[in-house]
């Protein structure tokens, strides 16, 4: 890893089952089990698969015209496999764009479908990690 590469949160516990996620820049989530208003892990999951893409798609969409609306849905089935093991299925990003009537928003219109594609087959790192299965390495620090 190097500096320029590197991505990193701290989770610090907050209470039974209660925890805040903090990134370099002084944000803060509150993450949970779901027994509240918390975000789950799962949950911030979709969400980082549907902002990614999300962000991809407005940055340049925008510079033609501004969406009337813009919304993004991300699902999926939480499923137990054979061996006992949770992990996500179906995974799906649905856009809901609108853009105004006339030539900019035809032009914005017209470039979405293009950037959504893009963005899921190259741009977006967390679905790229996502579909490619990056191992994921565990340990305690001593």
């Amino acid at each position: 890893m190097t500096a320029e590469s590197l991505r990193s949160v701290e989770i610090e516990r907050t209470g039974v089952g209660a925890y805040d996620v903090r990134n370099v820049r002084g944000g803060v989530i509150e993450l949970g089990t779901g027994d509240d208003d918390r975000f789950t892990p799962v949950e911030l999951l979709l969400a980082a698969l549907g902002g990614c893409t999300a962000i991809d798609v407005d940055l340049v969409a925008s510079r033609r015209a501004e969406p009337a609306r813009f919304v993004v849905r991300v699902r999926g089935d939480k499923v137990r496999d054979e061996g006992g093991a949770n992990r996500m299925e179906n995974l799906e990003v649905e856009f809901d764009i609108e853009f105004p009537p006339g030539t900019d928003g035809d032009q914005a219109r017209k470039i979405v479908p293009r950037l959504i594609q893009q963005s899921h087959d190259r741009l977006c790192t967390v679905s790229r990690t996502v579909e490619l299965g990056t191992p994921v390495s565990t340990f305690q620090r001593s």
